[in-house]
């Protein structure tokens, strides 16, 4: 059983290690922490915690680091989230407020972010299969040349550029208001269906017209129905790497793989305004087992839960990160809300 005095000694490890990468020592945390006890004595705290698992030597050194499961104690019990400056919260508000769309918002979101914690930042986009169609527009960019625009109830702009046969404003005007019609207010998956069977609905002189702008609004329904994750701050990563006892490469392809990231985001049961972590070798199968991942979820308006979070390697400053894990999310899902009112 560890002691609260070992818990202490426990968190000042963390602290210390995660500010100078360097392993620390008793006699270092008597110098620099008022325990009010010899260094003996913090020795004999440090073999509890080693016995426990929570710590090791790194080397043959007296100084010793966390393990993924004195990280895990240190996050569970120990951790205090330190609240953000006000220069901080003004910036969120400021930077992610001139955002011009929900693509828009994302990107402005991974960058602040990453720059916050200093490590990889990842934003999920809200879950579309229950998105319903807002408006479709048809911008004519010449007599063959259209734009067609998908827009979401849950912000999101999705623009495609098609060839078409030669089309006049009168009835470029007519089929869209047709598609609006049809389409307005629909799931995206109802929307689907809908779009397969619009041609055969149209007279023969329109139907390879409404034909192309039906394929090109179904690859953009279908677009928008995957998951799929925006990321900024990779440098951080490499910036890092020192960190990492093997190698990079690993973390590198899983976030090239998105899969991957995803699958680890739905097993850590991620809910709104609840910051979880995951730490090392907790989620050794997905290739991740040197790095950890924060996160927590946020919404958008017409749609479900998506997953907000930072990875880096163990050593990182988890309060930090998790204080502003949360705080970008919880903007985020006032800010999506927001715009749809």
């Amino acid at each position: 059983m560890v002691s609260e005095r070992s818990l202490e000694v426990l968190r000042v490890i963390v602290e210390d290690y995660v500010a100078s990468r360097e392993p620390v020592g008793s006699k270092a945390i008597v110098e620099r922490h008022s325990f009010g006890v010899s260094a003996a004595t913090i020795r004999n705290d440090m073999a509890q915690l080693e016995e426990e698992e929570l710590i090791a030597a790194p080397h043959t050194s007296s100084g010793r680091v966390p393990t993924d499961k004195g990280y895990r104690v240190f996050v569970d019990r120990l951790t205090e989230l330190r609240p953000l400056s006000s220069a901080q919260r003004q910036a969120i508000e400021t930077f992610l407020g001139e955002s011009a769309d929900l693509d828009d918002v994302l990107a402005r979101t991974v960058r602040l972010l990453s720059q916050f914690t200093n490590q990889v930042a990842l934003a999920q986009y809200p879950s579309f299969g229950s998105a319903r169609v807002r408006h479709v527009e048809l911008v004519a960019l010449g007599p063959t040349r259209l734009m067609t625009v998908l827009i979401t109830d849950t912000g999101r702009v999705d623009q495609r550029l098609l060839e078409v046969p030669p089309v006049d404003d009168e009835t470029l005007a007519e089929v869209r208001s047709r598609l609006n019609a049809e389409l307005g207010g629909l799931a995206l998956a109802d929307a689907t269906a809908k779009l397969a069977t619009l041609a055969a609905s149209v007279g023969p002189d329109r139907a390879e017209l409404v034909a192309r702008i039906a394929t090109s609004l179904g690859d953009q329904v279908a677009a928008n129905r995957q998951d799929r994750l925006v990321m900024a701050g990779a440098a951080n990563l490499a910036r890092t790497e020192r960190d990492f006892r093997g190698s990079i490469h690993p973390v590198l392809e899983a976030l090239e793989e998105q899969v991957t990231m995803l699958r680890l985001f739905g097993e850590m049961e991620i809910e709104v305004d609840a910051v979880r972590t995951s730490i090392g070798r907790e989620h050794d199968t997905s290739g991740l087992g040197e790095a950890s991942v924060v996160a927590t979820g946020y919404t958008a308006a017409g749609g479900g839960i998506a997953h907000l979070g930072v990875i880096g390697p163990t050593r990182m400053d988890y309060s930090n990160n998790m204080a502003a894990v949360r705080a970008v999310a919880r903007y985020l899902t006032r800010l999506l809300g927001e715009d749809e009112r």
